[in-house]
């Protein structure tokens, strides 16, 4: 009998079983094969379960009447079906639905990653022990967790391939390889040439990750076609009897807007990651998709193109696995009735304490570190134990431990060390880049978890829940606001997980740590400091001066650091040109050091301005510099009147072009019939047709943003 270990890199479902990839310390990539049982559950009328027993007899499956537990429902008499086939479930389950819509089915769709982690305690990416006979796995031996700090790092080969150019909008001539120290090109003008040259090239690295640009949408997809036009085979898997795993794209609404997720690639043996076409892959690339793949138990190739909700979903349904919990296939409670007074009452979201509209010197920024899951845990609040104590509601604490807060636990502890020892390392630190990706990908699965709570496809949602938390959050933040002007403070705004605060002659960080530590001896919540600003600016309303906009300000740190929210900077639809001179003009006026230094800054900042539509009406600015990117938020024949999305988009449908919504549209505002010119039409649009007018208009929209909160300081002839 062998044994080996390393990392686990990949499980993937078999007609016999399940297949694992490991990476052994010995540099080696082994494919091993294990025995893999799979159970799921059916509940409801007796008479229709014994229908599905017979049912079910005839087929390859093993049958038992047992009882399990529903988090909601208590325990239940069921159904057990376990087949030894996990890659003919779906299909198992499929026809059984059919047949009998009206049972309740549990643990029917869980992602075989998550079955086998709960099964055998290994997680994805850690390290274990095996040993086994002809590739057969007889015993696995996990020797990591997935809530280490400081995991082992995984020598990963990666080889990266891009195009020259966006193929949507030319076709490119060239594929960039990279792999280590090593860039070369391959030609794309001799198709055969090319495949022949990649094929030599996977043999030769065999590399453990493909990161790609436009992989899913363009590359796999062509090579597919070059393979059958030249006749050379070239399998990008690592597992040669498997092919490409492809998913058709689609358009989704999550997070308040529609987003559009192209066609997908997913091998087997290896990852493959298309960075255009992963949700959050831009803002914490690889080391934090690894770390979210690391404590989800998902597949780093799909957890990278899956949103946070996918990720925490992941993890629910393993603590409910590791707790004797069956999950649901389709959620099976509803929101309580109540009144139009108890919904008022309950319904009232985070707590918004309107800004001071203007400029405020030496303000510190207090903040709650990671506030709702914080209340989950410390509250024990989950849709389960909600109402548990009937003479006291509130009185969560009374209640055993619910599935969030033990799901949650793990995940804010382990997010809350990192972020500590990023504060005690120097940031030119190599580290440092790594722990912040790690932190950023463990923060977005935190900040999603609250919204799952009241989320109506929620597997293990309740709205009572999520209003327990927003209702939790609001006595907590005026607590906070009670113990600050106790103490001589002026609170200039609240929003919902952080408080703006004020004293005269208070400016170093250590003259607000009495505060600090008296709110959250108060609170039983963590808080720290985000820093104090030199001065920050509350902004207006654009439609009316007197209503403040609670999500809208910008301010300077002591140490030069600028932080703005809600302002264009943060737009996405902002060109790179405006962002440039917005920031550009933040910059100038940060050399202030109180706001009645702002009046010095003025002329320098109008000189700037001048100085950049100048070289917009000369020609000097790129035309890639005033791209516009929106989405289409609809079909096209669904517009009444269209976009300038929409318009660009309907230039591209005469070419052939088929869009769909969430898509983003590139385009330049033109002086044209449609007022637009789509980025991706071949013809290159002449200069002289730019819209300069309208970009000016941007320019100065983003500038008065800036300057509006000055203008009590400033003389008339100063104005913009």
């Amino acid at each position: 009998m062998a044994e080996a270990t390393g990392w686990l890199l990949d499980v993937y479902a078999e007609e016999d079983g399940i297949t694992l990839w490991l990476l052994t310390d010995d540099d080696k990539r082994l494919c091993l094969r294990m025995d893999f049982d799979i159970t799921f559950y059916a509940a409801g009328d007796f008479g229709l379960l014994r229908q599905a027993w017979i049912y079910l007899k005839e087929k390859d499956v093993r049958l038992e009447r047992t009882i399990r537990r529903d988090l909601f429902l208590g325990e239940r008499d069921v159904m057990a079906v376990t087949t030894s086939n996990p890659a003919g479930l779906q299909k198992l389950f499929g026809e059984l639905q059919r047949q009998f819509p009206s049972l309740d089915y549990y643990d029917a769709d869980i992602p075989i990653t998550l079955r086998f982690i709960a099964q055998t305690n290994t997680h994805l990416l850690g390290r274990c022990h095996v040993r086994f006979d002809e590739k057969w796995i007889q015993s696995i031996e996990p020797l990591s967790s997935p809530w280490e700090i400081d995991p082992t790092p995984i020598p990963l080969r990666i080889l990266t391939l891009a195009p020259d150019c966006n193929p949507a909008i030319r076709k490119p001539k060239q594929l960039h390889v990279k792999y280590g120290q090593r860039e070369y090109s391959l030609s794309l003008d001799l198709p055969r040439l090319f495949m022949i040259g990649l094929k030599a090239d996977l043999q030769r690295l065999d590399p453990d990750l493909i990161l790609t640009d436009y992989g899913d949408t363009w590359l796999f997809p062509q090579l597919s076609t070059w393979s059958e036009e030249t006749g050379i085979e070239l399998n990008p898997n690592r597992d040669e009897h498997r092919q490409v795993l492809t998913r058709k794209a689609d358009s989704y609404f999550a997070y308040g807007q529609v987003t559009y997720r192209g066609v997908q690639s997913y091998l087997f043996g290896r990852w493959h990651i298309d960075r255009r076409n992963a949700m959050s892959f831009g803002e914490y690339g690889l080391e934090g998709a690894m770390e979210q793949a690391r404590v989800t138990g998902i597949g780093v190739q799909e957890m990278a193109r899956k949103s946070p909700g996918a990720g925490i979903t992941a993890m629910q349904m393993l603590t409910a696995l590791g707790n004797g919990i069956m999950v649901p296939v389709q959620k099976q409670q509803v929101e309580g009735t109540k009144t139009l007074s108890e919904l008022i009452r309950a319904d009232h979201g985070g707590l918004i304490y309107q800004p001071l509209i203007g400029l405020h010197g030496d303000v510190a920024q207090i903040d709650f570190s990671s506030m709702y899951p914080a209340i989950m845990v410390k509250h024990n609040i989950s849709p389960e134990t909600v109402g548990f104590d009937k003479l006291n509601p509130a009185g969560l604490e009374n209640a055993p431990e619910g599935l969030i807060p033990k799901t949650l636990r793990p995940l804010l502890e382990k997010r809350l060390m990192l972020k500590n020892i990023l504060s005690d390392l120097n940031p030119r630190d190599c580290r440092v880049e790594i722990l912040k990706a790690r932190a950023a990908a463990l923060k977005w699965l935190l900040v999603v978890c609250f919204g799952y709570l009241g989320y109506k496809n929620a597997r293990f949602g309740k709205i009572e829940s999520h209003e327990a938390v927003t209702a939790m959050s609001r006595e907590l933040m005026l607590q906070a606001k009670e113990v600050a002007e106790d103490m001589g403070f002026t609170v200039l705004h609240m929003y919902v997980d952080c408080l703006f605060v004020q004293q005269e002659g208070f400016r170093k960080p250590s003259d607000f740590t009495p505060l600090m530590n008296a709110i959250e001896e108060k609170t039983g919540i963590p808080i720290a400091l985000e820093g104090v600003f030199k001065w920050v600016a509350f902004l207006a309303s654009k439609r009316d001066a007197r209503v403040p906009v609670p999500n809208q300000y910008f301010g300077v740190f002591q140490d030069g650091m600028l932080k703005y929210r809600g302002i264009e900077l943060r737009r996405r639809d902002t060109t790179t040109w405006v962002r440039k001179i917005q920031l550009a003009v933040l910059e100038v006026l940060a050399r202030a050091n109180t706001p009645h230094e702002f009046a010095n800054r003025i002329p320098e900042v109008m000189a700037l301005v001048e100085r950049a539509k100048r070289e917009l009406r000369t020609g000097r600015v790129s035309l890639e510099e005033l791209i516009v990117r929106q989405k289409l938020s609809r079909t096209l024949d669904g517009y009444k009147s269209p976009s300038p999305a929409a318009r660009a988009a309907l230039q591209l449908q005469t070419k052939g072009r088929q869009l769909a919504p969430g898509q983003s549209m590139e385009f330049l505002f033109a002086c044209n019939a449609s007022g637009v010119h789509a980025w991706e039409l071949e013809e290159a649009l002449d200069p002289g047709r730019l819209d300069t007018k309208r970009y000016f208009r941007l320019l100065d929209r983003a500038i008065r943003t800036v300057l509006d909160p000055c203008r009590p300081l400033l003389v008339p002839e100063r104005l913009l």
